[in-house]
This record gives structure tokens, C-alpha cells and sequence, in this order.
């Protein structure tokens, strides 16, 4: 079958004879049209059981063992038909994103796991304070989002950062902090400074990175990050780490500086900070260029390496160092 974008899903629904507010389209031409997903490899729509035997289409046996009219890739049923869960548009129903959620629970088919995954993760951003409000309406308090940045720089530590903010806290725009320019970055670190309960920051140093490894030099900088604030939480939101290692209750969550409004917090004062170090080495270094490239392996550091060589605090097991200092 061919596959469907938007823009091939309209031009099929435009040719149809049928009546556009007799009927919803649903499943995954409508997740295409919210964004969920890119294409499809079918139509499927629903319609009331007054208005299906009206349609004199073929008919034959659908997914859930009842009869369907098929015309080409387009389908329709009298199943999952709502007046009141759709959305217009393009001047068509198309099945909201709850009941698509629904619909797609109920099939459980293997292929439809990561789509789910995918609509619970847009409902999810839709409110980064979400994992907060569930943790206070079980007691906890003083809540703690942890994150750590400097996982891909060939030099310098890997900073984390954990942050406490007050209760039902708001600051609109504040999210993962990659996503942000340095000078937004640099107004929400100032906002968070002032606004936080507590605020730590851990360093694993390039010699530790070479030691143990990057993934348990940030575990370890997120465990001192948490050690060094002055008031410690009750329970910590890490962004996708586990941490074993701290003796308080915690949840790593998927992509949690998007998420989490206090792992976002935590991201931010985590990659400011770091960015400092680096226009402090930037100082000592001109020649290197870090005030630009923050440590990354950019064209222009690897040239600058080969030319200038590999300061002390470099991390000598990454293999583009490693590559060079065997040259």
C-alpha cells in the first residue's frame, strides 16, 4: 500500500462522496493529521449504523471481527463513531487524540506500542508539572529535578545540577536546556538562582570520566549534586538515570527535562554553569576556542588540538583524543 502524509490523506477525503459531517475519521489517519505519526497506510473511518447502510460500498470482515465497507485504502465502520471526541480539521472530524489513545489501547497490537508511547508523551508536555502534582498529592514536599550536561565534550567535567522549587511553581518557557538560546538560559538560571528552596551542583572530573566511564561520572555528579544542597529533598525527578546510589526515593523519567518543570530547572543551571567553565578555560586557552565550541568536537577544536595538543584536563579515553595522542 502507499504510504499517506497529510497531504495525500486530504486529497483522498476530498474525492469522497460522502457526507463530511456524517462520518469521523479515526486511528492512524487522524494521528497523522495531529502530528503523532507521519503517514499512514490506510483510511479508516466511522460512522453512524443509520448512515453505514446507507453507503453501497464492498464490504468484507474487519479488525475486530465485524463487517467494514472498503473502497480502495479507505474504510468504514459503525464502531468507535463519537460525536462529542473530535476535532475539526482541514474541514473534516478527525477522532481527537484521547480517543485515538483509547482506541489504540484497546487493538494492543505490538505496532501501535510506540505510537502509544508517543500520545502519552504529548499529554504528558502538555503540563511539565504534572509528575510534581502527582508526587505532592502523596505527601512529598520538597522535590528535587535533577539533570547533568557535558556528556559529549572531549574536555572538562560533566556538571549536574538538582533544583527544589516551590510548591505549584510556574515559569512559562522554562524546558530542557538545549532547547533554549544562551541568552534565555541565561534569564531563567538568574529567575531559578532567586526563586529556588535549594539548589546543588555536582563535577565529575575529566580524570573520573576516564575512570569509570561517562554514564557513572554523571550518576556520580548527580549524587553530589544532591549532597551539596543545603536543603535536600524528599524524592528526586532525574532525566533518565538511574540512581541507586542516593538514599532517597526517586524516578527517572524518559526525556524528563522536557517533562518536568524541576528537572528543566535543574537542566539549566547544570549546562550555565558548565558554560562558564568553559569561557574560564577560554581565558586561560584562547588558542582552543572553547568560549565557541563549549568543549565539543567540532571541525575546529580537532584542528585546534592537532595544532595546539591536549591539555591536561582533556578526556584522554575519548577516542578523538585518544585517535590523536597515538598519532
Amino acid at each position: 500500500m502507499i504510504k499517506m502524509k497529510k497531504k495525500e490523506i486530504l486529497e483522498k477525503l476530498n474525492k469522497l462522496d460522502l457526507d463530511k459531517d456524517k462520518y469521523t475519521i479515526i486511528s492512524g489517519a487522524s494521528l497523522v493529521m495531529h502530528g503523532i505519526i507521519k503517514e499512514t497506510d490506510d483510511i479508516d473511518l466511522a460512522c453512524s449504523k443509520e448512515y453505514y447502510d446507507k453507503i453501497n460500498w464492498d464490504t468484507k470482515m474487519g479488525y475486530f471481527n465485524k463487517e467494514i465497507k472498503y473502497i480502495d485504502d479507505i474504510e468504514i465502520g459503525p464502531n468507535f463513531y463519537y460525536e462529542d471526541s473530535v476535532d475539526i480539521i482541514d474541514g473534516f472530524r478527525f477522532m481527537n487524540l484521547e480517543k485515538c489513545l483509547e482506541l489504540k489501547k484497546l487493538t494492543n497490537r505490538d505496532k501501535d506500542k510506540k505510537v502509544i508511547k508517543k500520545i502519552e508523551f504529548y499529554f504528558r508536555s502538555l503540563d511539565n508539572y504534572s509528575y510534581e502534582k502527582e508526587l505532592i498529592s502523596k505527601g512529598y514536599k520538597l522535590i528535587g529535578g535533577v539533570d547533568e550536561v557535558g556528556r559529549g565534550p572531549l574536555v572538562g567535567p560533566v556538571v549536574a545540577a538538582c533544583v527544589i522549587l516551590p510548591i505549584n511553581y510556574t515559569l512559562e518557557g522554562l524546558t530542557d536546556s538545549k532547547k533554549l538560546s544562551e541568552k534565555k538560559r541565561n534569564e531563567f538560571y538568574d529567575i531559578i538562582k532567586r526563586d529556588a528552596i535549594s539548589i546543588g551542583v555536582g563535577v565529575a572530573s575529566s580524570k573520573e570520566i576516564d575512570e569509570i566511564n561517562i554514564l557513572e561520572a554523571s550518576r556520580l555528579a548527580m549524587k553530589r549534586a544532591i549532597e551539596n544542597m543545603d536543603i535536600k529533598p524528599d524524592f528526586v525527578l532525574s532525566d533518565a538515570m538511574k540512581l541507586d546510589n542516593i538514599n532517597i526515593p526517586y524516578q527517572d523519567i524518559i526525556k524528563g527535562d522536557i517533562l518536568s518543570l524541576s528537572i528543566a530547572a535543574g537542566s539549566v543551571i547544570a549546562k550555565v554553569t558548565r558554560d562558564n567553565m568553559m569561557y574560564e578555560l577560554d581565558k586561560k586557552y584562547p588558542m582552543y576556542g572553547f568560549g565557541r565550541h563549549k568543549g565539543y568536537p567540532t571541525k575546529e577544536h580537532l584542528e585546534m588540538i592537532k595544532k595546539y595538543g591536549v591539555l591536561d584536563n582533556y578526556r584522554f579515553t575519548y577516542k578523538p583524543v585518544s585517535d590523536l595522542i597515538n598519532k
